[in-house]
């Protein structure tokens, strides 16, 4: 009885954090409101692939806001889709920003954080976000979880977990076509 209250609180606690679910949809809005301004980057701790960027200066782009961190299984399988579409749509208008956000000790280590973004070929800019100040935010609670900002700086879409990548990448075309 106790193990199995024991598993139950570990796969709940798991639940609330690196989730292998899905998780998909628009920025929540109240009554045909517009959608939710994008929070700045705040307290990074250092950038990597990159000078210091705030979602001011990334207006006029789409932005795509990934937060992760580098020994979630969940986010190291999202990570190509991520990769690809940063590849694919750098040239279009898509900015990638990784929100590197601990989730154990070791992972605050800027050493350990910068041969995990070499190791994995990780080419677009990473912000180390060890005080949680950018994860709290966008009141985001779970690795991996993708934020898309549409040119207006407004988070007009988002999705936790793995799975509906087509869906995830139809919305970017959709919103660089949007001018």
């Amino acid at each position: 009885m106790i193990k199995q209250l024991v598993s139950a609180l570990c796969i709940s606690a798991l639940a609330v954090f690196c989730i292998p679910g899905v998780h998909a949809d628009p920025a929540p809005r109240a009554n045909g409101s517009p959608a939710p301004v994008a929070p700045e980057f705040k307290g990074i701790n250092h950038w990597i692939n990159s000078k210091p960027l705030t979602m001011a200066q990334l207006r006029g782009k789409v932005v795509l806001v990934e937060f992760w961190t580098y020994s979630c299984i969940n986010c190291v399988r999202v990570m190509p889709y991520v990769k690809q579409w940063h590849q694919r749509y750098k040239d279009q208008g898509l900015t990638v920003v990784g929100v590197h956000t601990p989730e154990y000790g070791y992972e605050r280590i800027l050493g350990n954080v910068q041969s995990a973004v070499k190791r994995f070929g990780i080419e677009y800019p990473v912000a180390q976000d060890n005080g949680f100040q950018t994860w709290n935010a966008y009141n985001n609670r779970y690795w991996p979880a993708l934020y898309l900002v549409d040119r207006d700086g407004r988070v007009v879409y988002r999705h936790f977990g793995e799975g509906d990548y087509a869906i995830t990448e139809a919305k970017i075309q959709q919103l660089l076509q949007q001018r």
